[in-house]
């Protein structure tokens, strides 16, 4: 959904990344929006209120006592058509978990109805505190879209996961919001007026008693299982230049990698994808499908539960050029082979008591379709995703999914934030696992890649 015409409360918190919230406005201004600049007062300690008054064309909001208006934080919240916060602190982000209103941007947060997105940047030893993701934890129940921080530099000149996303990652997040916000009202068309106040604007917090508990379990129900997760999509050469890839992200892959070690489970990830590597996690960063197929292969056969996320190629080209094809070179016909079907492959190698899912990205009967590769396949379970759903598959922080398993239940996951898509997806698993697990590996330690053996 465009951002033209929306009323955008960006809130800037005291971080060093405070700086780069500046280009954020003006992109948001550039994109039609109608922003109002709130700065935190440890904000102010990084960057001046004038900038953004510049950039925003509209004054920079500081304190609940600095407006004329007597409740200034309730109009702001009840304008907004949404709220993004970049960067987000991690005392923001424990304040606004518990509800805290002790200054402007907290008192607009816990006031508005309007869709959050909320950008973390903080070093890493904060972002992986316990508490740091118990809040996150909190925040996303509560249908609050969280954009994670990056890996790169941080202040001080360290490195490791942290740093503020890419402005262009917090604007797709932004409109994903707002996409996300009109299907709930969608929804909302549906439910009895007497059930929703006519002063409110309907958001998935106020219908969250209508979807699926989704939280995060805390008991490490996968303390020690392991766990083989695949992600993104493979790149199958055709030249030294160019190769046959799709759309897939990795995201949803690497949300479940993420979740599943927040449960304690142990986690080799096979990834295609340039994302962050989950904390905790073994990571395998292959390129092409027979790469892939070559690391699932190696580690699947010891894993008790192996999740195929990924979208590998369904075909490579037969002969690989070594150079560079040019246009000169007179008309191409690029002849193509299948690759392995490394489910199907894994599937007829499966221990007793392995639980195996698929995933099926799809257009059309997306049930029907996902039945049959489930029961061709031996699989235990499969999420399918129609792709062409607004907001939901490819290259997108949300997903809408409906996970069938082989005893016939079928649980449908509206459209949500992909770490929520990952808790259903495990607690199914967890539902399927044949105990007991071996013992726990520390979810604090940092992550490991390696390169699969070919």
């Amino acid at each position: 959904m465009p951002l033209a015409g929306r009323r955008v409360v960006l809130g800037v918190t005291g971080g060093i990344a405070a700086y780069k919230a500046a280009d954020l406005c003006r992109r948001l201004v550039d994109a039609g929006a109608r922003v109002t600049p709130v700065l935190s007062a440890g904000a102010s300690q990084f960057v001046g209120p004038i900038t953004f008054t510049a950039l925003a064309g509209e004054p920079a909001r500081l304190s609940l006592w600095e407006d004329s208006a007597p409740i200034a934080h309730i109009g702001l919240a009840q304008q907004a058509d949404l709220v993004v916060v970049a960067p987000a602190t991690a005392n923001l982000l424990a304040r606004y978990a518990c509800g805290l209103a002790d200054d402007l941007l907290t008192s607009v947060l816990v006031a508005t109805r309007a869709p959050v997105v909320l950008c973390p940047a903080m070093h890493t030893e904060m972002w992986e505190h316990p508490a740091t993701q118990a809040n996150l934890d909190t925040l996303r129940r509560r249908g609050v879209m969280v954009v994670r921080p990056e890996s790169g530099r941080l202040a001080g000149g360290d490195i490791g996961v942290g740093r503020l996303a890419q402005a262009e990652s917090i604007l797709d997040a932004a409109e994903q919001a707002l996409a996300q916000a009109e299907a709930i009202l969608a929804l909302a068309e549906q439910v009895p007026t007497e059930q929703v106040p006519t002063e409110q604007v309907p958001t998935e917090r106020m219908l969250a008693d209508r979807a699926p508990a989704t939280a995060r379990p805390t008991s490490g129900d996968l303390a020690g299982v392991s766990v083989l997760v695949t992600a993104g999509g493979t790149r199958e050469p055709i030249d030294p230049v160019r190769f046959i890839a799709n759309r897939s992200s990795g995201r949803q892959g690497h949300a479940l990698a993420d979740e599943a070690v927040a449960r304690g489970a142990r986690v080799t990830l096979v990834t295609t994808a340039s994302l962050p590597a989950p904390p905790g996690a073994e990571v395998l960063r292959v390129e092409t499908a027979e790469e892939m197929q070559a690391a699932v292969l190696e580690y699947g056969p010891a894993s008790q539960a192996v999740v195929m996320a990924a979208a590998p190629a369904d075909f490579r080209p037969v002969s690989p050029a070594g150079d560079k094809l040019h246009r000169s070179d007179g008309p191409l016909i690029l002849a193509l082979q299948p690759t392995a079907d490394i489910l199907a492959v894994l599937a007829e190698r499966r221990r007793p008591g392995q639980v195996l899912v698929g995933f099926a990205a799809e257009t059309g009967d997306l049930v029907a379709r996902a039945r049959a590769k489930l029961a061709q396949k031996g699989l235990d379970l499969i999420v399918a995703n129609d792709v062409s759903t607004p907001g939901a598959g490819f290259d997108h922080t949300t997903n809408a999914v409906v996970v069938l398993g082989a005893d016939g239940s079928v649980q449908n996951v509206p459209l949500t934030d992909k770490h929520e898509v990952a808790s259903v997806v495990l607690d199914a698993v967890v539902a399927r696992l044949d105990r007991p697990a071996g013992p726990a590996r520390s979810a604090s330690t940092g992550p490991t890649e390696t390169s699969p053996q070919n």
